[in-house]
């Protein structure tokens, strides 16, 4: 590890094999598009995923074998904690009226309607729980049941049963929500 690396972690290579800069060539893009698959900003996620390996720098209980899935379920929680704060932020600016002061752009119809529809899918997420969630981003982001199990601390024989109950936990809140269409 480098000077500038060791720096980061506050110990030596000689103290730790730990090495955050090869771990981060090798998980950030995977970590940001993660992220901004739950939050639709990329920019955003960018900045994001960095503070997840910031975390991981900080936390040397995670820096072992199980860094990986530590990365993943940090970056997770960390998008579903901004979605949150962007849901939290988005009802007190229509409290306070700022929304309806500014006329966004009109877009085509059917840019609007995938847009809704990301919307209404990311409010559900964000409503139901935080491992049914995770189970879902990590699916839909292409992850096999063993590196999700791996990523959420599972037992690879029972990923199956729990997306299955995360997908119909998500069908309820959305009909809850948005009626059958």
């Amino acid at each position: 590890m480098d000077a500038p690396s060791d720096a980061i972690v506050g110990v030596t290579a000689a103290e730790s094999p730990f090495d955050l800069q090869l771990l981060f060539e090798e998980h950030y893009a995977r970590i940001a598009r993660v992220i901004a698959r739950v939050i639709r900003d990329r920019a955003r996620a960018e900045e994001l995923a960095v503070e997840v390996f910031l975390k991981i720098s900080k936390h040397p209980l995670a820096q072992g074998e199980q860094a990986g899935g530590w990365l993943y379920r940090t970056a997770v929680r960390i998008a579903l904690d901004e979605l949150r704060r962007q849901a939290r932020r988005s009802r007190y600016e229509r409290l306070a009226g700022w929304m309806g002061a500014a006329s966004p752009i009109p877009t085509p119809e059917d840019v609007r309607a995938v847009r809704e529809d990301q919307a209404q899918v990311r409010a559900v997420l964000s409503a139901i729980s935080k491992r049914q969630a995770a189970l879902l981003i990590l699916r839909s982001e292409g992850l096999s049941y063993d590196e999700i199990a791996s990523t959420l601390e599972l037992n690879p024989g029972s990923v199956g049963t729990l997306l299955g109950r995360a997908q119909q936990a998500f069908r309820k809140e959305y009909v809850r929500r948005y009626g059958t269409s």
